[in-house]
């Protein structure tokens, strides 16, 4: 589908349709990931401030075959809010589209829109003595539409789920221009198709995402977190199946971590306060709670207390204070951050069977091995999976010397990944980065059907181009 730019005169034309407000000058961070690795061209800005207003976009951008790339916050990772190769599109902008609409705690709900930042979320929920339980690192800058776009998961999946499982319905604007609103509060609706989960995880290809219903849920008031050094990844897996057996769906959050990812952490920011005065090779950060007060406190001792007696646990603290819960969790934030300047060769976000996470990490430490002398700092949400493993230079070595080895790594990761059945995108999606990898490993009925969806829905190509199917010139980058 041939596509044409949005030049002086389209900009004309779209300005004298909505007004010369819904104009943004062109700033760097449009085009820009949070790594400065991937860089976007330029295009024309629209930033709308209302749902009617994105439908005039769409159905002006429709009839002129010009493309549309939605923008969120910027922090994705794999480039589908990076336009490369295209004629000059228009970036969508939710940035004025932030406001909170409605919040229902007796139906434990809140209804936002698509530019509303999840810290902002996070903020209207505990006004009222509830909790939206979407957790990143990037919350203070994500948006929801792009949480939702991407089906972000965060630290809480083990016991909320990912944004598919913690929104009601959504509102989103069509590229001919027709407004869907199924800003439904309802916790059963089996009347025909589920559009809603269609367009979660489409990434801005099919439609605009422009607010959504979220479920809220009460606050929990006893929680304890856990910082445990564990004798390896085997031994870290039975330690979460006694987590489950002793808390139940009160587990809320198990990562892991690797020693390599702390001694980044103690390189680059040396002022964290890390947990261990000596190191552990790998690490497990736990987070239970309740609602109501169950001494967790007490009850995370005792069951780390159990596992050092069962030889799977070597160290460990739990937390005393809030201000200790807070310290543990900055470790596990700021490791992306680290890993940022320490500056990786090749990142990768996959996920795989818990069962298989020992399997995977001996495995793909071995191919990595083979292709040269690298530092490995793998680390993520082992409850459900998810598993961050991202390949550093040596010691010694620079990362532009190794930069001509990540397509090997990066082939030899999603490979190890498709044979274990596990997923290339785990939690930060395809956008242009992996849209290639998805046909190569993709399964060819399910490729098809998703074609036919998006010649369906998006007939004129001009929603995204490029991200999550590879049709448009994509570019590769790091994504873990």
């Amino acid at each position: 589908m041939l596509l044409n730019p949005a030049d002086s005169v389209f900009r004309e034309q779209l300005a004298g349709k909505c007004g010369e407000a819904i104009i943004r000058p062109y700033e760097d961070r449009y085009g820009k990931d949070l790594r400065g690795r991937l860089v976007g061209q330029e295009g024309i800005v629209a930033a709308p401030s209302s749902t009617e207003e994105v439908s005039i976009i769409l159905r002006h951008c429709s009839l002129r075959k010009v493309p549309v790339i939605p923008f969120g916050g910027g922090t994705g990772l794999v480039g589908g809010h990076l336009p490369q190769a295209l004629p000059k599109p228009v970036i969508l902008s939710f940035e004025r589209m932030n406001r909170i609409r409605r919040v229902h705690p007796g139906d434990n709900a809140i209804v936002v829109e698509a530019g509303c930042v999840l810290q902002s979320v996070h903020s209207a929920a505990e006004d009222v003595n509830r909790s939206f339980p979407l957790s990143l690192a990037a919350r203070g800058s994500s948006q929801i539409g792009g949480n939702l776009a991407t089906n972000a998961g965060g630290i809480h999946v083990v016991r909320f789920g990912s944004m598919r499982d913690l929104c009601l319905g959504i509102e989103a604007v069509f590229p001919d221009g027709q407004i869907w609103d199924g800003l439904s509060l309802l916790r059963k609706d089996n009347a025909g198709y589920d559009l809603k989960n269609l367009l979660i995880g489409s990434e801005g290809t099919l439609a605009a995402i422009t607010a959504a219903s979220l479920k809220l849920f009460h606050r929990l008031n006893d929680e304890a977190t856990a910082f445990l050094a564990v004798s390896g990844l085997d031994a870290a897996l039975e330690l979460f199946n006694l987590f489950q057996e002793r808390f139940g769906q009160q587990l809320s959050a198990f990562e892991i971590l690797s020693g390599t990812g702390l001694r980044f952490l103690s390189t680059t920011f040396p002022e964290v306060r890390l947990p261990f005065a000596d190191v552990p090779e790998w690490m497990v950060l736990a987070d239970v709670g309740a609602v109501c007060g169950d001494e967790m406190q007490n009850r995370v001792a005792d069951t780390a207390t159990e596992a050092i007696g069962r030889g799977w646990v070597e160290d460990g603290v739990v937390a005393q204070s809030e201000a200790q819960r807070d310290e543990f969790w900055k470790v596990r934030e700021m490791i992306p951050e680290a890993n940022r300047r320490i500056g990786s060769v090749s990142s990768h976000d996959v996920s795989v069977p818990v069962s298989s996470i020992p399997e995977f990490v001996a495995r793909a430490d071995a191919a990595v091995a083979k292709i040269g002398t690298f530092q490995v700092n793998c680390f993520g949400h082992a409850g459900d999976g998810n598993l961050h493993y991202n390949v550093f230079p040596a010691s010694g070595s620079s990362r532009a010397d190794c930069l001509k080895f990540a397509p090997a790594i990066r082939a030899a990761i999603h490979k190890l990944v498709r044979e274990l059945d596990g997923s290339i995108a785990a939690e930060h999606g395809i956008g242009r980065t992996k849209a290639a990898e998805l046909v190569r490993f993709g399964d060819g009925a399910y490729l098809n059907a998703i074609a036919s969806v998006k010649a369906a829905l998006d007939p004129v190509g001009i929603m995204n181009p490029g991200t999550v199917l590879a049709g448009q010139v994509g570019f590769g980058g790091d994504e873990g």
